[in-house]
């Protein structure tokens, strides 16, 4: 076969491809809505909108979830668990139902305006930020830009410095808008689909996925263009931030409490939680012999504990000083 040939055969199964994958991936995001519908409401901010789900009554505590995840990973077990609070679980800029106001950035001092906007929006009064993952590093990031909003943090499995982004994930950590948009629309969901027995095993190792994990967690909602795109742009930035938040750690004056899975896999705890302790005073450190990544899902008891234990810290602390 002459050449030419072949590379117009070759460009014909590429385009044939190419329209079966964009095919596709429309197919999936409309299933997977209908699937796993949004369970709350919207707040429309300066900067973004925010589908937050609300529950309860008392000192107010926001949850926000790590990279990939949306608020699902919260109200799946750990929302139940803190009565005696007014609980906002927020999806974050781009993830689960929160859509972007301009989607051409994800870094952490533009999604801390936000929570920030958010809890003015709300009237909120110093709440406790409850972080998981880089949910973590987001929460830390509003403490040190807004320290005058927030009453405390809960750190779960948290990201606290730079971190190397695992193989797998570097070919999806897209910098180039264009690009990104472009895998969103056509090649990135039928990969996800096909890896993603094996990325959830990696993401909860050593324990194992819950069965019902992609409706109940809202694991499915990854399998939409938009999540694809804000997860790509949110790997690209990943450790854009740290360096310089981590000379700023110190400024930290607030209580701090850290929960660690012993054997976390993708964010070394003695690295990240641990060693944030050895460079502010933390309220409490908590480590948990053979868990893993997840908490919020896997230990959520643990989680409400940790929760607990630093509100009545905050409480004590604001008595002290209205006293002095």
């Amino acid at each position: 076969m002459p050449l030419f040939d072949v590379i117009g055969l070759f460009v014909v199964i590429l385009m044939l491809l190419t329209l079966v994958s964009w095919g596709l991936t429309r197919w999936v995001a409309r299933r997977v809505e209908g699937e796993v519908p949004a369970q709350g409401r919207y707040v429309d901010l300066p900067s973004v909108r925010l589908h937050v789900v609300e529950q309860g009554e008392g000192t107010p505590v926001i949850l926000l979830h790590g990279l990939g995840g949306q608020l699902n990973h919260f109200t799946y077990a750990l929302v139940e668990r803190l009565e005696g609070f007014r609980v906002l679980a927020v999806d974050r800029p781009g993830m689960g139902y929160s859509a972007w106001r301009n989607e051409e950035t994800a870094d952490l001092a533009f999604q801390a305006r936000c929570i920030a906007e958010l809890i003015r929006e709300e009237r909120l009064e110093r709440p406790l930020l409850v972080g998981h993952s880089l949910g973590g590093a987001l929460v830390l990031r509003i403490a040190l830009d807004y320290p005058e909003l927030v009453g405390g943090l809960v750190l779960l499995a948290p990201l606290t410095r730079v971190q190397p982004i695992p193989g797998a994930f570097r070919m999806i950590a897209i910098r180039s808008a264009w690009l990104r948009k472009a895998m969103a629309s056509t090649f990135g969901i039928p990969l996800s689909i096909l890896s993603a027995r094996r990325t959830l095993r990696r993401i909860f190792a050593p324990q194992v996925p819950p069965r019902d994990f992609a409706h109940r967690g809202g694991a499915l909602l990854g399998l939409r263009p938009a999540s694809f795109s804000t997860l790509s742009l949110e790997l690209s930035q990943l450790n854009d931030p740290m360096p310089a938040m981590l000379e700023r750690y110190s400024e930290l004056n607030m209580p701090i409490g850290v929960l660690v899975g012993e054997a976390d896999n993708l964010l070394d705890p003695e690295r990240h939680g641990i060693a944030l302790a050895g460079i502010v005073s933390v309220t409490a450190l908590k480590r948990l012999p053979g868990e893993g990544h997840m908490l919020p899902i896997t230990r959520p008891e643990a989680c409400a504990e940790l929760v607990r234990h630093v509100a009545e810290v905050v409480t004590s602390r604001d008595r002290v000083s209205d006293q002095e």
